[in-house]
């Protein structure tokens, strides 16, 4: 019998931030890619980008992208995000920014308040995509 994760393959990228702890930035298993959170990481220095939220969510999800793309996947496969937001007030702008990045058939999508998010982001988004198919 024949199961969708037998087979699940690490994702690695120079062109996004390395995981800070015993994780992997994406896991492809099946016909699908599952993100670890992405933060408003500068990939070369490692720290928070400056500029608030808008500036963070930009940065996490061009970080999301690069991994999408070094699965073999992209953000226009996205079939569900979660996002993160330390304060849900800034949901507005954080949806603003997001949206340039969604422009058609946006994914569906959980938007939660947290306590704290690691390095004190704002922000931190992950997400499920599919890999196309090899048809």
């Amino acid at each position: 019998m024949s199961h969708c994760c037998e087979k699940r393959t690490v994702v690695t990228t120079d062109q996004a931030p390395k995981a800070i702890g015993p994780y992997s930035v994406a896991i492809k298993a099946g016909p699908f890619v599952f993100t670890s959170g992405q933060l408003g990481l500068d990939p070369v220095s490692g720290a928070i980008v400056e500029g608030g939220v808008e500036a963070e969510t930009r940065q996490a999800l061009t970080n999301l992208s690069h991994v999408l793309e070094a699965a073999g996947s992209s953000l226009a496969l996205v079939v569900k995000t979660t996002v993160f937001l330390r304060d849900i007030n800034d949901f507005a702008r954080m949806n603003a920014v997001y949206g340039e990045f969604f422009t058609q058939n946006p994914p569906a999508r959980s938007a939660v308040q947290v306590a704290a998010l690691p390095k004190g982001g704002a922000v931190e988004i992950e997400a499920v995509a599919h890999l196309p198919s090899e048809d």
